[in-house]
């Protein structure tokens, strides 16, 4: 009994977790739209926002899971939390020496810090229970994940996108405005280091039950690259891979999507209506989580990415206010894609567990390299409604993992916690 109580325990303190990276994550969209403004960039420019936080995942996950192997996970974890405050300080410094490559730097190292935690905290909030479970306490774990997402937005916009160059009838190169603009970036990127701080001192206090509920850490298993050997390893990156890069190419077009297609609303209103697309995802991860103890988990991640690609190639051919609404609305479709795709990989790969957990780890570098695609395409067309082509194709791909996957037996019930050997 007590061993339960500490497991349940456990996996509270780990899902604040979730939240905390949800939260700056979905920080990056507003952003997008600031940054752009307050630096003359086009949509490809901009979007580099979104490849220096993603890249972090291809480059800091093997590291990651060895800092992992030896420190421990509260250890960890409080590792991870001190990065991305670290992170969060820098980007003051950069806006003072109005750098851009410098906020890129400040996000890259940041999201090193979710990257660390990425690689604790799917395995463990997977492994903290019954086995038979185990989708259903990922998916709840990525709800409050989705709650961090709406949040984030609204933080971004009202902060980010309000006064400055964005003020009724501010001169976009009067060096008071983009001076109060930059400043607003600080702001907000100082809320949320604090933030941060706040969850390390409570992840400090229960660090001890944190340990004592966790899985024994897994016998590293040689190379990472053991992975690639694995066809459902494979399938399952690149499943992951498409589903982040949509997700994120769609959250980053919106706040200026919405602004160019619904009539009466400002820059900041449309940032702030951004939450309701992560918010969708949020319903659809508490709902799915239900679901997901009675219908199989392969059958709604098909029916989740079919209705996902239909609607972006809605959004293609409509445009203007309908298309705005139905952009909004993916996000409910997003809701259960991570949590299901990465527990199905990891039932039914060969490689072992720790080298399958790091390369779907790896593959959130999706989010770098889809949305900078789509930034081109709008900067091509002159026009963000055909950029949404690129999350639709994304979508087929997670459509076909998910139906092929359907069709196999899983290899082993209990998707263990994972360490990525290096």
């Amino acid at each position: 009994m007590a061993e339960k109580s500490n497991s349940g325990v456990a996996f509270a303190y780990v899902t604040t977790l979730f939240f905390a990276w949800g939260f700056v994550t979905s920080l990056i969209d507003p952003l997008v739209a600031s940054v752009k403004t307050v630096f003359h960039l086009d949509y490809t420019e901009a979007m580099l926002t979104q490849f220096a936080w993603f890249i972090a995942y291809g480059v800091a996950s093997i590291p990651a899971a060895a800092i992992l192997s030896r420190l421990g996970y509260s250890a960890a974890i409080l590792t991870a939390l001190g990065t991305m405050v670290v992170g969060c300080l820098m980007v003051p410094a950069a806006t003072a020496l109005d750098l851009y490559p410098g906020v890129l730097a400040a996000l890259f190292v940041i999201a090193c810090g979710v990257t660390l935690l990425q690689v604790a905290a799917n395995p463990l909030s997977a492994a903290l229970g019954k086995p038979e479970h185990s989708h259903f306490r990922l998916t709840l774990s990525q709800g409050f994940n989705s709650l961090g997402t709406v949040l984030g937005p609204r933080l971004g916009a009202s902060t980010m996108l309000a006064g400055g160059v964005f003020a009724a009838g501010a001169a976009t190169d009067h060096a008071l405005s983009r001076a109060e603009s930059l400043r607003s970036i600080d702001l907000a990127f100082m809320i949320i280091g604090a933030f941060f701080l706040a969850v390390g001192l409570l992840i400090w206090s229960a660090r001890k039950r944190i340990d004592a509920a966790a899985p024994q850490k897994a016998v590293l298993a040689g190379a990472p690259w053991a992975a690639f050997r694995s066809g459902w390893a494979l399938f399952g990156g690149l499943a992951i891979f498409l589903y982040v890069g949509s997700e994120v190419s769609i959250g980053s077009l919106l706040t200026n999507f919405l602004h160019d297609n619904l009539a009466g609303i400002d820059i900041t209103q449309a940032g702030g209506m951004v939450s309701f697309y992560w918010g969708g995802a949020m319903v659809g991860r508490f709902l799915g989580s239900g679901l997901l103890t009675r219908a199989p988990a392969g059958v709604l991640l098909s029916i989740a990415a079919l209705c996902a690609a239909a609607m972006c190639l809605a959004v293609t051919q409509l445009g203007g206010g309908v298309g705005a609404y139905i952009a909004l609305s993916i996000g409910f479709f997003n809701s259960i894609m991570f949590p299901v795709i990465f527990t199905m990989t990891l039932e039914r790969s060969s490689a072992p567990t720790s080298a399958t957990s790091g390369l779907l780890c790896m593959a959130i570098v999706g989010g770098a390299a889809l949305p900078v695609l789509s930034g081109k395409v709008a900067d091509l067309s002159s026009s963000l409604t055909p950029a949404f082509f690129v999350p639709m194709a994304g979508y087929i791909g997670v459509a076909l993992f998910a139906i092929a996957a359907a069709r196999v037996r899983p290899r082993r019930a209990e998707p263990e916690a994972a360490v990525v050997a290096h």
